[in-house]
């Protein structure tokens, strides 16, 4: 089996594991089936699960059993899924669409899309604290670094910073801040999460983090361009909201070849921390690629 192939094979696997457990994590709650119903719609809205499974690879990095993730992976999506919710609603990006389908409070309304977040967010630090197999203090560690990376310190702050660039010229820098705090600082738990779990020392997981880092501002890069190159049926959301709702993004401040070039930096950079890293590095690698090159 060729790499791509087995990186393919790797997140497919892993990919049907946490939509699996996502669904009996919600449906065993003692909780209205309305809430429940709406939580579901849009866990189960489709997506890459692109943060579950760097979390999965980053402890097969360091030869560990990548299903020892599962949890908090269910609890890393259920977050990320939380703020998509919020982000639609009409005192935020007001979206109509969200992966090709009606937005949650399209369906459900706004009070229960409100709710369906609230519901996602506090339960993700139920299922953490529930896990049987970790030490506790890896779990007290895996529930700080979450708190930091999903609050105010991290995407709450880049939701505000987000809110007040609105209508107006920012610097690449307030763009960067916006973006390492909104997208990047969850992007990059996936993968300090992972190398807790995988119980590796300090020194790695500080280079991981400088991995995470890069990455995360790719992600987000890329989001910027496919926003005018992507195609509206496979990013699931009309080409051009970004301009149209008038925010600062990497193509308007740099142009669409430099923000390109900003994207080819960092995944150079990413790669850079990852050959200094005696672990099993390929598929943090080819993910890294696949974030950098995505069409959706």
């Amino acid at each position: 089996m060729s790499s791509t192939s087995s990186l393919k094979a790797f997140m497919n696997e892993y990919k049907m594991l946490v939509e699996e457990e996502l669904d009996r994590y919600v449906q065993r709650l003692e909780a209205p089936p309305i809430i429940k119903e709406a939580m579901t719609y849009s866990l189960q809205a489709g997506g890459k699960r692109i943060r579950p499974v760097l979390l999965f690879a980053t402890i097969q990095a360091f030869n560990k059993d990548p299903k020892k993730g599962l949890p908090v992976a269910c609890a890393l999506e259920m977050i990320h899924t939380y703020s998509l919710i919020h982000d639609d609603l009409p005192s935020m990006d007001d979206d109509d669409l969200r992966r090709g389908k009606p937005t949650n409070h399209k369906v459900f309304g706004e009070a229960y899309a409100i709710l369906a977040g609230d519901a996602l967010l506090t339960n993700s630090f139920q299922i953490i604290t529930e896990i049987g197999e970790l030490p506790p203090r890896v779990l007290l560690k895996l529930l700080n670094e979450l708190s930091k990376a999903a609050g105010p310190e991290g995407m709450v702050g880049g939701q505000v910073a987000d809110i007040e660039g609105e209508n107006k010229q920012l610097t690449v820098e307030n763009l960067e801040y916006i973006h390492i705090h909104k997208t990047g600082k969850l992007l990059a738990y996936s993968v300090i999460a992972g190398a807790i779990i995988a119980e590796a020392y300090q020194e790695d997981i500080e280079n991981l983090k400088e991995f995470a880092y890069h990455i995360g501002l790719a992600f987000q890069i890329q989001d910027d361009i496919l926003d005018i190159e992507g195609s509206q049926e496979k990013i699931g959301k009309p080409i051009g909201s970004d301009e149209a709702k008038f925010k600062s993004t990497y193509p308007a401040l740099l142009t669409l070849e430099g923000a390109k070039e900003k994207l080819y930096y960092h995944l150079s950079k990413g790669n850079e921390v990852l050959d200094r890293l005696e672990i099993q590095s390929e598929y943090l690698q080819q993910i890294a690629y696949l974030i950098a090159n995505r069409d959706h």
